[in-house]
């Protein structure tokens, strides 16, 4: 298979091109403008786009089943299709609103049990592990309410978060891992982009045979 005429893209621009997700959009009623976090989205805006966060996981749904292709340039100028498989490594979703019930950490791992740090967190109160995963406990443990309403305005609160600790090998595709996770946190089907913080975020692996490349999404962006 040879390399199009005038074609000047790298390797990681094909790669770019073939696995960034383009996610079906919508544009919000006037009258919800209104109820966004003014800090994340100035209501002085007429037209404010969204997206699903289930119609972005559909994205990833037939590449997690069967592969992204991409073109790969070799030196000798010819090319070859390699597939890539999606996995989740991590995951932090960020919303303007405090979630009903306060399951803020999802740390399962079908490879290895709980590290000593979420051991250790299991005798504290849920008020205490509210303020940890905030991310505004001092110290002293001693933490103002002031304080926490800026950064709740700011971050938003912390809906979901999930780091990966198992071996690529031992890794599930990302459409299945997010399918396990909704069964206990739906708002990962439910959401819409506009009631993300900015400060949510993943970062997803990209495994074949040959390579492994890494790619982080801001789940903020409407593409």
């Amino acid at each position: 298979m040879a390399m199009e005429k005038g074609s000047m893209q790298s390797n990681l621009d094909c790669f770019l091109n073939c696995t960034t997700p383009l996610v079906p959009s919508q544009f919000l009623a006037k009258s919800e403008i209104r109820n966004l976090n003014r800090l994340w989205h100035p209501w002085e805006r007429e037209k404010v786009e969204y997206f699903k966060l289930a119609d972005l996981w559909n994205c990833f749904d037939e590449w997690s089943a069967y592969g992204a292709g991409i073109p790969i340039r070799l030196d000798t100028g010819e090319t070859l299709v390699q597939y890539y498989v999606p996995y989740l490594s991590a995951i932090q979703i960020f919303t303007s609103t405090s979630p009903a019930n306060f399951l803020r950490e999802e740390v399962e791992s079908v490879c290895e049990m709980r590290d000593s740090f979420s051991d250790s967190l299991s005798d504290e109160s849920e008020n205490e592990k509210l303020l940890r995963w905030d991310g505004c406990s001092s110290e002293e443990g001693v933490v103002e309410q002031d304080s926490l309403s800026r950064t709740n305005d700011r971050l938003g609160y912390l809906y979901f978060q999930y780091f990966e600790r198992c071996t690529p090998y031992g890794r599930v595709p990302l459409m299945d891992k997010i399918n396990g996770f909704a069964e206990r946190y739906p708002g990962l089907m439910s959401l819409r982009s506009v009631d993300l913080s900015p400060a949510s975020w993943m970062a997803v692996a990209w495994y074949s045979s040959l390579y492994s490349l890494f790619a982080t999404y801001d789940l903020g962006i409407c593409r």
